[in-house]
């Protein structure tokens, strides 16, 4: 790719301009909060590169156009972009965009499935040291251009992506650290003046630098910091840490791989499965790793669409398990003691991610029962309906009913396999007790008291007997005995509060009846017939009279009103039988007769 001092490809020319005596225009550019409008509305909010970067490539368009500063039509004529050439602010844009536009597309390559080949690796450094070249341009320019706040920002720009090729190439990191301070000092500079908005986002450019300068710090070797501390440091969002996290993750893959080439078995329920497949080694590896995150103390405060983020990681990395294994049991052939220890694999490694499964969705019922409650604190949020929670409770079903059989499918079971099976079949226990329960709910709030009594009652019993299994097991669950004890209360209180409810509705339906036959009577009152709105456009009035109620706008009456319409008159010709007409015989042409017609007469 050549070397950092060799002259660029695109070939800008530095020449300055002749005539130093000009005075030149001042422009200014806020490029932090120019570049942070247009990565959060063109894709790089959820990590879209390709869409910002063709964003990127459409702006450029228009800025040529609307310049008229395009490159030949036919055949390409590149024109340089010297001192003398920028007249107008839009110039120092093309040379901006035309940054972000490579460094999109090198962080493009670098998002692909599988990661970057050789050969797209070396495209993307290529397409960061363009990404430099044009930022080094944009300071050098906005430096003889630009205002002095413009010339700092373009300078801490410029900074910024030398760090990130070097921080790419993994080497300089003495230099890499460099380019990252002296583009955090001018941040941290920049967030002390100017409106709130700009603050804003300075600090949280220097909140963005600072695990990129703690990396650096620890390959060089003047930190502390562990190698598997570093991914609490990136936990913040930000298109400036996504090469940062891609870098941890190369280097958490290193470690796995190394890991993996110790790990030999995978222990399951009492089984030992051996595990000679490298991938299937390092994808066991990053889900037990994700799983010890989820069952860290430190866990328990983190909110739940992080924890429902790492469960999507888990079950990513269980299922490029399976999938390694599947490969093997199709090309292992005829040994059969290879294929009864992958297909053990398999059932192990199909049972532990049914387990995530049902946590996960264990996780979604809680989320949906604080969301269910009344007394929230946040209005705005929309509550959850009790059918949410049916739905939820028959996948939880679903998700133990699939976990029982698949336990419980092998000849020569454990005493592990025994207990666990009766394990999901307490929990199928109790998901159909809350089922019952919230199924009631619904039916409460439809008004049907009958329907709702019965399936509180069920839930009850339900309960109860799933409570009385739990306490004649040696190993007593005390978390499920304590759900099932909160469910057996809240059961019992609604089966009170809906008894009396629907006694209470009894004995008011004679007096209700009462209250509207004394109310009718022969002589219906005359409805006031409200005009439409067409009907009084002089007046200034709503076509709406209650706007708290659901009612019909009198604008026109629909269907509209027959109307009468005249028809054209019915002509009858009765003249014709009083007129005589001539006679016509004269004009009409005889027959001739001759000798030979005569004889065939």
């Amino acid at each position: 790719m050549g070397k950092e001092n060799e002259a660029p490809s695109m070939d800008i020319d530095e020449k300055k301009p002749e005539n130093s005596d000009h005075v030149n225009p001042k422009f200014t550019i806020n490029v932090l909060q120019l570049l942070k409008s247009a990565q959060m509305q063109h894709g790089l909010r959820h990590g879209d590169y390709t869409r910002y970067r063709r964003y990127c490539s459409a702006r450029l368009r228009r800025l040529y156009k609307s310049l008229k500063f395009t490159h030949g039509r036919g055949k390409y004529l590149r024109k340089a972009i010297v001192e003398s050439t920028v007249t107008e602010v839009r110039f120092l844009h093309i040379v901006l965009y035309a940054a972000e536009r490579a460094w999109s597309h090198a962080m493009e390559k670098r998002q692909l499935p599988d990661g970057p080949n050789a050969r797209q690796r070396i495209y993307l450094i290529g397409r960061l040291r363009k990404a430099v070249k044009w930022a080094a341009l944009f300071s050098q320019l906005c430096a003889v251009k630009g205002d002095s706040r413009t010339s700092l920002e373009a300078e801490a720009y410029a900074s910024y992506m030398k760090g990130t090729l070097l921080f790419e190439l993994d080497k300089n990191w003495d230099i890499a650290l460099m380019s990252f301070k002296s583009a955090r000092a001018v941040y941290e500079e920049l967030g002390k003046y100017g409106d709130l908005e700009n603050q804003v986002l300075c600090r949280e450019r220097v909140e963005e630098l600072e695990p990129s300068i703690r990396y650096c710090l620890h390959k060089i070797g003047e930190s502390n910091i562990k190698t598997s501390e570093l991914f609490d440091i990136g936990k913040t969002e930000g298109p400036a840490l996504d090469l940062f996290k891609a870098k941890l993750e190369a280097v958490m893959d290193e470690a796995r791989s190394q890991q993996a080439a110790s790990m030999t078995e995978f222990n399951w329920l009492g089984h030992r499965f051996p595990i000679s497949n490298a991938k299937t080694r390092v994808s066991i590896l990053k889900a037990q790793e994700l799983e010890k995150d989820l069952n860290a103390p430190a866990a328990d405060s983190l909110p739940a669409e992080k924890k429902l983020v790492t469960f999507d990681k888990i079950f990513a990395a269980y299922d490029d398990a399976r999938t390694s294994i599947r490969n093997d049991l199709a090309t292992a052939g005829n040994a059969e003691n290879v294929k009864d220890d992958l297909n053990g694999l398999d059932k192990a490694v199909s049972a532990v991610l049914g387990q995530r499964t049902i946590e996960r969705n264990q996780l979604l019922v809680t989320i949906a029962k604080s969301k269910f409650s009344k007394n929230r604190d946040d209005k705005s949020e929309k509550a959850t309906k009790p059918e949410g929670l049916v739905r939820l409770y028959d996948l939880l079903i679903q998700n133990a009913t699939d976990l029982h059989d698949l336990v419980s499918s092998g000849r020569d079971r454990k005493t592990e396999e025994e207990a666990f099976a009766e394990e999901c079949e307490l929990k199928t226990s109790i998901f159909r007790a809350e089922r019952c329960f919230y199924l009631a709910k619904s039916y409460s709030l439809a008004g049907k008291r009958t329907e709702a009594y019965a399936l509180y009652c069920h839930a009850r019993s339900l309960a109860h007997s799933t409570l009385q299994k739990l306490k004649s097991i040696s190993n007593v669950h005390k978390e499920l005995g304590r759900e099932l004890e909160t469910l057996y209360n809240d059961c019992r209180s609604n089966i009170c509060i809906e008894h009396a409810t629907g006694i209470l509705e009894e004995l008011k339906v004679p007096e209700n009846l009462s209250k509207e036959v004394s109310s009718l009577s022969l002589n219906a009152p005359e409805k006031k017939l409200e005009k439409f709105l067409l009907e009084k456009l002089d007046l200034y009035e709503s076509a709406v009279s209650d706007t708290s109620k659901k009612a019909v706008a009198r604008i026109e009456p629909f269907p509209p009103p027959f109307l009468s319409v005249p028809r054209n008159p019915i002509v009858l010709d009765i003249a014709f039988n009083s007129i005589d007409f001539p006679s016509l015989e004269n004009r009409m042409k005889k027959d001739k007769k001759g000798f030979i017609s005569r004889l065939w007469r």
